[in-house]
């Protein structure tokens, strides 16, 4: 015996998308998008700096984000790992659909990059 739509007898039964399953994004992932954000953030890097390196700790529909990075200096450092944390928390929400309630941003090193119009070295 066929059903209405020629098939196989069985009633067809709609199964409600939350009760399909869910799609679990890898930490690594989540690690990946961070990184990337945070490249996006800070724009060009001295030469000898180390790109952005993240570490991702995902909970449920939460990700908590450790980033590390190399500045230039001088700089307002308060001011770019804020900007930094804003991008990543905002980037890695919108591209993996969690939470992300702590963003921590580690500065590993700073280079110094010469300034013009500033004497380098020592002044007598």
């Amino acid at each position: 015996m066929t059903g209405p739509a020629g098939g196989t007898g069985r009633p067809s039964t709609v199964v409600v998308p939350a009760e399909r399953g869910a799609t679990r994004i890898a930490d690594r992932v989540v690690a990946k998008t961070a990184a990337q954000a945070a490249r996006e953030a800070l724009g060009p890097l001295p030469p000898d700096a180390a790109p952005p390196h993240a570490t991702v700790v995902v909970r449920h529909d939460s990700a908590r984000v450790r980033l590390h990075l190399e500045l230039a200096y001088p700089t307002d450092i308060g001011a770019r790992c804020k900007a930094v944390r804003c991008h990543v928390e905002e980037r890695v929400s919108a591209l993996t659909g969690m939470e992300v309630p702590e963003v921590t941003v580690q500065v590993e090193r700073l280079h110094l990059v010469p300034v013009p119009g500033v004497a380098q070295g020592r002044t007598q």
